[in-house]
């Protein structure tokens, strides 16, 4: 059976909502990639991170619940870490973190159909280091899919965090950032400049979500560079939590059949019109998630 491998954080999310007790709720952006996954029918095992307590308990529980298969024991971790999440007025979300990250020894290297790591896991000591190893061992057999989601107040933007994601974007056949991402990075460049430097480095795509804005796609076209973009869906925003797990995702399943060992190349030969497709596909579930509470990301029966 072809299965995604989801690396990276998983979060207890302490949701402050406006005139509202705060309300505790499993997240991380592993947890929710791998979950929008499983929602949309793919066989998926998780490569997480979290401690022996009540916040363990109810991440587990979650992913069971949604179907994700744990990759290799995710009690490496003396606590689970934990977010709290301010809700303001437009929806957006505010953070503060208490997190650790830690790979779990002995996750299968057979070839999983595609590998796709995200946020902390290439940044954070003392994970980081195993992550870029074990995604070395396995990227000639798979495909590989990194999403950038950076978090600042954890990993600071400095060179050292350039380098962590430029290590990992080099080793990704298909790369998605937000234009936030990006900015972190380059504050002095434009998105599309910071997303042609990251496919500089190797992958075959590079996709920039906008929030409002919609995304955009640059990629490899044989000797050439071509890149387009697609509109935001209008949508009433109830908050924003998980939608970037939710667009990646839904990316993922989008391009599902062209992934696995030689994916890289055929996601170098996608023409514009099938990039508008994934990316229209990616962004009606993220306006699914954004219309309600928390990281909560649609179905396949959902979508339609």
């Amino acid at each position: 059976m072809t299965t995604a491998l989801v690396i990276g954080e998983a979060v207890l999310d302490v949701v402050q909502a406006p005139g509202a007790a705060p309300v505790e709720r499993p997240g991380g952006s592993a947890v929710n990639v791998a979950v929008a996954l499983a929602r949309l029918g793919r066989p998926v095992r998780i490569a997480t991170a979290y401690g022996p307590d009540a916040a363990g308990e109810l991440l587990e529980g979650h992913l069971r619940t949604a179907g994700v298969d744990l990759a290799a024991d995710p009690h490496v971790l003396a606590a689970s870490p934990r977010a709290d999440a301010v809700i303001g007025a437009t929806g957006a979300a505010s953070y503060t973190f208490e997190v650790g990250w830690q790979l779990p020894a002995d996750v299968p290297t057979d070839a999983p159909h595609v590998v796709h790591v995200t946020s902390l896991a290439p940044l954070m000591a003392p994970g980081a280091a195993d992550v870029l190893a074990l995604v070395e061992q396995l990227r000639a057999t798979t495909t590989v899919s990194y999403d950038v989601n950076l978090r600042p107040a954890i990993t600071g933007t400095g060179p050292e965090v350039l380098a962590g994601v430029n290590r990992m974007a080099a080793l990704a056949h298909l790369v998605k950032a937000s234009d936030e991402d990006l900015l972190a990075l380059w504050p002095d460049q434009d998105p599309g400049e910071s997303a042609s430097r990251l496919l500089e480095l190797g992958p075959s795509a590079v996709v920039v979500t906008h929030g409002d804005g919609g995304a955009s796609w640059h990629s490899r076209c044989g000797c050439d560079w071509c890149t387009g973009g697609i509109h935001a869906q209008t949508v009433e925003v109830v908050d924003t939590i998980g939608a970037g797990d939710t667009f990646g995702a839904a990316l993922i399943d989008h391009l599902w059949p062209l992934l696995g060992a030689g994916g890289a190349d055929r996601i170098a030969a996608l023409e514009a019109e099938e990039w508008i497709a994934a990316l229209e596909y990616a962004a009606k579930a993220a306006a699914i998630t954004v219309g309600r509470v928390g990281a909560d990301p649609p179905t396949r029966a959902e979508l339609g």
